[in-house]
């Protein structure tokens, strides 16, 4: 599965032991395995791999069918490691220059560009070299000269000098900036300067032409103003109010809104069902418990999604004072840049991402060492550990970055779930993340992938469906593969999901979703009494400008509280059922925490060679090609 979601070559298919079984049995053998390849690889055939003959027909094979391009792979350079020599800045450093040798492949790589170690993070490097190649392409008119001069060469390789093919300039190397570094003070009031003291009265000077009554003074007639500007201004507060309303405009006092205005936000929700406190009353908090939990919940938030219940200690207006009440989730405008985190002042934005792609995608890199080539690359600053920690047998990869890939935004990923994994997987608990060539861990968000300019986030990964999950990370452009994998208790990492980049976008808007739940107490025609969904006549006069809705489809409002125990008169478009539950919806915007973590341990590597016997001549392999 990991193999087809990254993006799998070109390939061929072979087996061995068909000549083992009976002579009738050895075509029904073939069939059944052909038929089981089929499913996978549907043009692809298989080769049995029995005789020294067979293996020589597979190696023809090999060298006469056609690659198959891997996008990620054509845009930027990469290098498989042949060698790889670490030496020390000191002795008391932690961080010293790793020299990776290898044929670079993709792109030309450019000295002055970075570099990315899967599951280190990026880095500068100093130098690029040019040894000798150690498998050096000849013709076969060239084999007899070789073998009769194979001590020379071997002589001169061991004497060679290491030429340096570039060296890295200071005034053009790429920075390993990734954040914005804001300003703390930026935005804060200053106090004026002279020239603008001047100005200022200079303006306070201008005197425009009024129709004021007569006997008015000057400090009078300032503080005259048209009437249009007024009704204007009256007409917007109240579209304010009945459309997007980010704040509910009550009839309480000064002292509830500045209470509300210094309340903390919470960013998870209580939901309390009948028999969960109960049972989590008395027992420890093991492996079994946290996993038994996370199943009710999802359940729960599939049977009754974003239902919450008011609480009844606290005041609804407070509880839920980050919400606001939309005439309608499709239409109603969001501006994108309103009331932004901190961690936004942080990233960066493009002004037209596409054409930033399409830009740095078709530009042509033809300085630095080709591809083909067998270069050593001298990679600064690498730390001890990744040295340390490195398993004898797995690979090392290094790959170029692009312009700009080392900067960080908001990152947008579009997943599914893979049929096999039933986990269920909470938003902002901790994933492992295999995007094209990076490999990082982070918190993510869920939300639905829609075309609308507003997306409803989801509590849980769903299953069979395709959500996004919105990261702090750095620039990638697409395409690349995506895979998800969560770290169990004992290092293992199962597969969760597959997908691919869908976009680096700040703009895009996740919306959280709550359902406020009430039920109709008397039901008169067009009207009922309707309780349980607040317990404060404040919070009714707070909450009373958002439209309510039924299970059943009716609409309505709030006309005006009755008592004080939370019992409210609604007016709704029809006449209610008995059984029918009253709904009110509210949103916030949902932001992703700054979890990004780009050291993660190479997960584990299990070779295992097994000898056929067979052995070529280097003749015979020529003959071949």
């Amino acid at each position: 599965m990991c193999l087809f979601a990254q993006g799998l070559p070109a390939c061929t298919h072979v087996v061995m032991g068909i000549q083992s079984l009976p002579q009738k049995k050895q075509a029904e053998a073939k069939k059944s395995l052909q038929k089981q390849i089929e499913k996978r690889f549907p043009k692809d055939k298989i080769h049995c791999l029995d005789t020294q003959q067979d293996a020589l027909l597979v190696l023809r094979q090999i060298g006469n069918q056609k690659l198959r391009q891997i996008s990620i792979r054509e845009y930027k350079p990469h290098m498989i490691a042949e060698e790889m020599t670490f030496e020390l800045n000191d002795n008391q450093s932690s961080e010293g220059l790793l020299k990776v040798s290898g044929y670079v492949r993709g792109q030309a790589l450019d000295v002055n560009g970075l570099v990315h170690l899967p599951g280190v993070g990026d880095f500068q490097m100093a130098q690029i070299d040019a040894p000798n190649d150690p498998y050096p392409l000849r013709k076969r008119g060239e084999n007899a000269e070789r073998k009769s001069n194979i001590a020379d060469v071997e002589m001169s390789d061991d004497g060679a000098d290491i030429r340096v093919l570039a060296v890295v300039s200071s005034s053009k190397q790429e920075s390993l900036q990734s954040e914005v570094m804001p300003d703390p003070m930026e935005g804060e009031q200053t106090w004026p300067t002279d020239q603008e003291l001047l100005e200022a009265g200079a303006n306070q000077m201008k005197k425009s032409v009024k129709r004021v009554p007569k006997g008015t003074s000057d400090y009078q007639a300032a503080w005259i103003i048209d009437s249009g500007g007024e009704d204007d201004d009256e007409e917007g507060s109240e579209d304010d109010i009945l459309e997007v309303g980010s704040g509910f405009h009550s009839n309480s006092d000064d002292e509830d809104k500045s209470s509300i205005a210094e309340t903390e936000d919470m960013e998870t929700m209580s939901v309390t069902f009948g028999g969960t406190e109960t049972y989590d009353a008395g027992i420890d908090m093991d492996e079994e418990r946290s996993a038994l939990e996370k199943y009710k919940e999802a359940r729960l938030d599939q049977m009754f999604p974003d239902e919450v219940d008011t609480p009844s200690d606290t005041t609804a207006r407070q509880r839920f004072a980050r919400f606001r009440g939309l005439k309608s989730f499709r239409t109603s405008p969001w501006d994108p840049k309103e009331n932004l985190p901190s961690d936004y002042a942080r990233i960066y934005q493009f002004e037209n991402f596409r054409r930033t792609r399409k830009r740095v995608l078709n530009e042509e890199r033809d300085i630095g060492a080709l591809p083909g080539w067998y270069v050593t690359v001298h990679i600064k600053n690498v730390p001890r550990t990744y040295v340390e920690s490195y398993k004898p047998g797995s690979p090392i990869i290094m790959y170029g970055l692009l312009p700009n890939e080392q900067k960080m935004s908001v990152v947008h990923l579009l997943m599914k779930r893979v049929p096999g994994n039933q986990e269920p997987i909470k938003s902002k608990e901790r994933l492992t993340f295999h995007v094209g060539f990076r490999r990082f861990t982070a918190c993510p968000i869920f939300s639905q992938h829609t075309n609308a300019d507003k997306h409803k986030s989801e509590r849980f990964l769903r299953h069979e469906t395709v959500s996004v999950a919105t990261v702090y990370a750095p620039i990638m452009f697409s395409p690349a593969s995506v895979l998800v994998f969560k770290v169990q208790d004992n290092g293992d990492e199962n597969l969760i999901a597959t997908g691919s980049l869908m976009s680096v976008d700040p703009n895009r808007i996740a919306v959280k979703r709550v359902v406020l739940s009430g039920h109709p107490f008397k039901i008169n025609r067009k009207h009922a009494v309707v309780r349980y969904m607040f317990f404060s006549r404040d919070d009714i006069n707070w909450f009373k400008p958002i439209e309510l809705r039924t299970k059943y489809g009716r609409r309505g409002h709030i006309r005006e509280p009755l008592g004080t125990h939370g019992h409210m008169k609604c007016t709704f478009d029809g006449q209610l059922k008995s059984m029918d539950t009253v709904l009110m919806n509210l949103y916030k915007r949902m932001y992703p925490k700054w979890t990004y973590d780009p050291h993660v341990p190479n997960p584990g590597v299990k070779t295992q060679v097994t000898n056929t016997g067979m052995e070529f001549t280097d003749q015979e392999i020529e003959d071949l090609f």
